[in-house]
């Protein structure tokens, strides 16, 4: 089965016409608490249990649960999770938080944070520099570390899935405290409305909407 897919301007405007919109949010509680859409909660895509899920939520199971990340791929992977665990009705937010946050929809704000993307270029780079570095000074067979390096990079973009993104989710500075509060940014919404700062939690951060249609 397919996964669904929403743009992030229909969401937004499904919530404002006020249907019951339930969205979880897949990335790392760091960068959620960088950027996110004011609508969502965080369980990252490492922690996430569909079946917890499931029977955890508060609407109706009829309804549709949306699932948003960074750009999309670690939302598809999350709705495949749902769909092999016996969920059909989930949908994945098109682009993610930052086709959100292009499209001029409300956000809130918090400290910002290197993303996981960026993480995962750092460390490819660096360890396929090591490698050559240490096949030239110390002996050619360390040149294997940046071929590894190399065939991952070719898997990820061929599967769209990268093993060393989701090992760099569960490090330690990719997680936050006992809370995480998203102090003095508020979510602005295309009215120039601003909302409060949302205090969130460190594995599942709730973010409930807005007053005046955040």
């Amino acid at each position: 089965m397919s996964v669904r897919t929403i743009t992030p301007a229909e969401l937004y405007a499904r919530h404002q016409r006020g249907e019951p919109v339930e969205v979880i949010d897949v990335r790392t509680p760091v960068e959620f608490r960088e950027v996110h859409c004011p609508l969502a909660r965080n369980i990252p895509l490492t922690e996430l249990d569909p079946s917890a899920v499931i029977a955890s939520r508060s609407g109706s199971a009829d309804q549709p649960l949306y699932i948003i990340c960074k750009s999309g791929s670690r939302g598809r992977q999350a709705c495949e999770k749902f769909l092999a665990a016996g969920f059909a009705n989930v949908i994945n937010v098109e682009g993610g938080t930052s086709a959100w946050e292009a499209a001029g929809l409300p956000v809130n704000r918090g400290k910002k944070a290197i993303s996981l993307e960026r993480q995962v270029r750092i460390a490819a780079g660096s360890l396929v520099l090591l490698g050559v570095a240490l096949g030239w000074w110390v002996h050619p067979g360390f040149l294997v570390i940046a071929a590894f390096v190399g065939a991952g990079l070719v898997f990820a973009g061929i599967t769209d899935t990268c093993g060393m993104g989701l090992l760099l989710a569960r490090m330690p500075w990719n997680q936050v405290g006992a809370t995480c509060a998203v102090a003095g940014s508020g979510a602005k919404s295309p009215a120039g409305a601003v909302s409060p700062p949302v205090a969130t939690t460190a594995t599942v951060c709730t973010v409930q909407p807005q007053a005046g249609g955040n």
